[in-house]
């Protein structure tokens, strides 16, 4: 650990890298480790690691982390980052090998790969999902092991995310062809780091993940959903957003439904995540709302941080009122950035400010 000018301690932040993620906590991250600075932690959870991009630098920097979250995809991108006791340089000679694999016309380019020439909506074009459909073939073949196979898994998804014709996720494509869906797909070795310490890589519902478990700190980033209470749930569900990963990851040829060919199993009340709920209970209260209460009080933690936005369906004095029943609060931060698109997509509430500003907040704990 590093000191500031003032002697101050002070966590550097590392690099990390992911996909194109509408909860992505790339700019917050800073603020995250000045957090933690404050106080005396070593095995940590993130509870809702989506693109892993927190679980990888609180490896980085030497905790042991938990990562923990409920997409199969988020599992792989984990047990890759998280996993891995290898120099990356290892890692070479399978990419090279991937890379060299002729394309064909299979089941990914039958839904999801489109031409210049044909006017059908595609988030890839033609020539990329050729390159998937035998580079996903490729790695089943190969019989890997796990933490290998999530490697070159992981290295295909960033590849295919740095070709794609979206705004970031896969609930809509572009009615043009964006300038990177024209690039050739190329991958390369993910930003791997060799492990030090017994890191842990769990998939399931977060009540599970917490129940019988300790932790020094839980970091929780819950999916807020939308406050759009005539929207259906599924369109802003992560489970929605990014089925097309699913995919790739289970190479299981699902049954697709609607124009952008989403998984049978996105579909409106499937496996949908209750911190994405827009309902009231029959008491009147939120349910998103309830579950935050109830995740704060069955975590065995001495400290939480949790992350909300703005956009999400709690107040800050709500939160405040869960946080203060269940513990004490240490240190409250409001963080204002310019939003990306996903941000810009959220429906009015009463957290915005009046200049129209999305603010992101940090919420650090300590439990009773």
């Amino acid at each position: 650990m590093n000191t500031d000018l003032f002697g101050n301690p002070h966590i550097s932040t590392p690099k990390t890298e992911g996909i194109k993620y509408a909860g992505s906590k790339l700019k917050i991250l800073p603020y995250i480790f000045d957090m933690i600075s404050e106080i005396k932690v070593d095995n940590v959870l993130d509870g809702f690691s989506g693109s892993t991009r927190v679980s990888q630098a609180l490896a980085q920097a030497g905790f042991q982390t938990t990562s923990s979250d409920i997409s199969v995809w988020s599992e792989t991108l984990a047990n890759a980052y998280l996993l891995n006791t290898k120099k990356p340089a290892e890692y070479k000679q399978l990419i090279d090998h991937l890379n060299s694999i002729e394309g064909y016309e299979g089941w990914f380019s039958a839904h999801y790969g489109g031409t210049l020439e044909n006017t059908e909506k595609r988030p890839f074009q033609l020539k990329n999902t050729k390159k998937l459909d035998a580079i996903r073939e490729e790695i089943d073949r190969l019989n890997l092991d796990s933490v290998t196979k999530s490697v070159a898994l992981t290295s295909l998804i960033l590849a295919l995310d740095a070709v794609d014709s979206t705004l970031g996720h896969y609930a809509a494509y572009l009615a043009d062809w964006s300038p990177r869906s024209h690039n050739d797909i190329h991958l390369k070795v993910p930003m791997l780091f060799q492990n030090k310490r017994e890191n842990t890589v769990l998939r399931g519902d977060i009540f599970d993940t917490v129940k019988g478990r300790t932790y020094d700190l839980a970091y929780f980033d819950p999916p807020y959903g939308s406050n759009n209470e005539k929207m259906p749930p599924s369109r802003v569900r992560y489970n929605s957003y990014y089925h097309i990963w699913t995919s790739v990851i289970l190479n299981d040829q699902p049954k697709l439904f609607g124009k952008v060919n989403r998984r049978e199993d996105s579909r409106d009340g499937v496996a949908a995540s209750i911190f994405e709920e827009f309902r009231k209970d029959d008491n009147g209260q939120f349910i998103a709302l309830q579950a935050i209460r109830k995740l704060i009080n069955d975590t065995n933690s001495r400290y939480i941080l949790l992350s909300y936005s703005s956009g999400g369906r709690a107040t800050k004095e709500e939160l405040f009122d869960i946080i203060n029943s269940a513990g004490k609060m240490i240190r409250a931060l409001e963080i204002d950035y310019k939003k990306n698109v996903m941000g810009q997509m959220r429906w009015t509430n009463e957290w915005i400010t009046s200049d129209g500003k999305y603010l992101e907040y940090l919420f650090l704990m300590e439990k009773n």
